[in-house]
């Protein structure tokens, strides 16, 4: 069965149009609530979101929903993804629901769900809710409608778990870091979690009023924490997405630290302690020179589709424990279930204080590749693999890199895009390659 509206990480819109209105979230939550529904226990469903102001209308209207179906439910009110998947577990919750459209800007939101053990649902239970997604809607009787509560110790909790994975025999103290919080689902939460460790903290991205959140704030625009980290003389900077899966790091000096960088800065530690991993998962995505970096250190880098759930179901495949992509989502599997910003920062300042190098020295030992990487707007009907003008030149590329680099190309998952990436020694040789892909995409389309 192909699935209507979940795509690669849950669904995802424009706020006002279909599906991201009220009325279909009505009918998601009950559909859900009759998916989770169990015999043996009472269903109970947590429902956490970000700090978009469409937040209020689609927990109101999730909730509604859920109830109809017989679910009881327990608001968590604005709280990062990975809580989420946290408390849905600690709670022995049927299944958690996160409002947020992660680093998207207001205008938009989504929903994403998380199973009893706090992971991503499988495609299957996908494709279950979309089918009673067809069905009419009924309410249960009164005696078996659910109820709702409002859960006053959530951010409390995930704190303690939060500064639980950071280890007890080491302090942050002397550090001074600088903590973009995106205006986000983080603001509140990532400031205490570091200050309760021992570090001095300046938080910037800390203020969200419903419309600001990931405007020019967070991982995916790390100029204003660049500057903040120049200007404060900080150790470090630390910066979140809307939803806190994600992070990035910025050094002393300015430089930017991805999520390739913070990897094997995570898995050198790893080796430092002789409790080497036996594998990293990354993607297509993640740079040569991350694998190149990891194999000096003994350790195999595997690479999964792009996405976290599939990092994580390659994780899952191999008993591996540590996996993630350059965007920032890094699994840390020995302390959580999903990506998670804040408990991936805590093992990289960890790293930092346990060798007492800085960031930069710890990254040292990766030398990136030059990457390219292009979108190519294309009609939501246009099939790559039936594109031979496209296959034949990607082939004819292939060649030219042979030994060198090599060439990713793939539609998203998201948008109406064919995405080109040329990673190889000489950038711009990977640009004109790039683009004669590119072109050949837009001349046959």
């Amino acid at each position: 069965m192909s699935r209507r509206f979940f795509g690669t990480d849950g669904i995802r819109g424009a706020v006002g149009e279909y599906p991201v209105t009220a009325d279909f979230m009505l009918k998601l939550g009950w559909s859900a609530g009759r998916v989770f529904a169990s015999e043996e226990r009472a269903t109970k469903v947590l429902i956490g979101k970000d700090t978009r102001v469409s937040g209020y209308m689609f927990e109101s209207a999730l909730e509604a929903g859920l109830v109809a179906a017989g679910a009881n439910v327990l608001l968590l009110g604005p709280m990062p993804t990975p809580a989420v998947a946290m408390l849905t577990r600690s709670q022995k919750a049927s299944a958690g629901i996160v409002i947020s459209a992660s680093h998207n800007p207001y205008t938009d939101n989504g929903i994403k769900f998380f199973n009893a053990d706090g992971k991503k649902l499988s495609d299957e239970v996908e494709e279950e809710i979309e089918e009673i997604l067809s069905q009419p809607m009924e309410t249960v009787p009164s005696p078996e409608l659910g109820k709702a509560n409002r859960m006053v110790d959530a951010s409390g909790r995930y704190i303690e778990f939060c500064k639980s994975s950071f280890p007890h025999s080491l302090s942050l103290r002397g550090l001074k870091l600088v903590l973009d919080c995106a205006h986000g689902a983080t603001y509140q939460i990532a400031p205490q979690v570091f200050a309760e460790l021992g570090a001095e903290v300046i938080a910037i991205g800390a203020e969200p009023d419903g419309y600001n959140i990931n405007e020019g704030v967070g991982s995916t625009s790390p100029a204003a924490l660049q500057a903040r980290v120049l200007s404060e003389q900080a150790d470090a900077g630390i910066a979140f997405d809307g939803d806190g899966d994600r992070v990035q790091c910025v050094a002393a000096d300015g430089t930017v630290i991805d999520g390739d960088e913070l990897l094997f800065i995570i898995a050198n530690d790893l080796v430092r302690q002789n409790r080497a991993p036996e594998g990293v998962v990354g993607t297509l995505m993640s740079n040569l020179g991350l694998e190149q970096a990891l194999r000096e250190k003994g350790v195999d880098l595997v690479r999964a589709k792009v996405g976290d759930r599939f990092v994580l179901e390659e994780m899952a495949q191999r008993g591996w424990q540590l996996g993630g992509e350059a965007s920032g989502h890094i699994i840390c599997g020995e302390q959580t279930t999903t990506g998670d910003g804040i408990i991936a920062a805590l093992q990289v300042m960890a790293a930092v204080v346990r060798s007492g190098e800085t960031l930069l020295a710890l990254k040292s030992g990766l030398h990136k590749y030059p990457q390219t990487l292009l979108n190519v707007t294309v009609s939501p009907d246009f099939l790559l693999a039936e594109c031979a003008a496209a296959l034949d030149e990607s082939r004819r590329v292939e060649e030219v890199l042979s030994g060198r680099g090599r060439l990713v190309l793939r539609p998203s998952g998201t948008e109406p895009l064919i995405r080109v990436m040329i990673e190889g020694t000489d950038g711009s040789e990977n640009l004109m390659l790039a683009e004669r892909i590119a072109q050949t995409i837009r001349d046959a389309h």
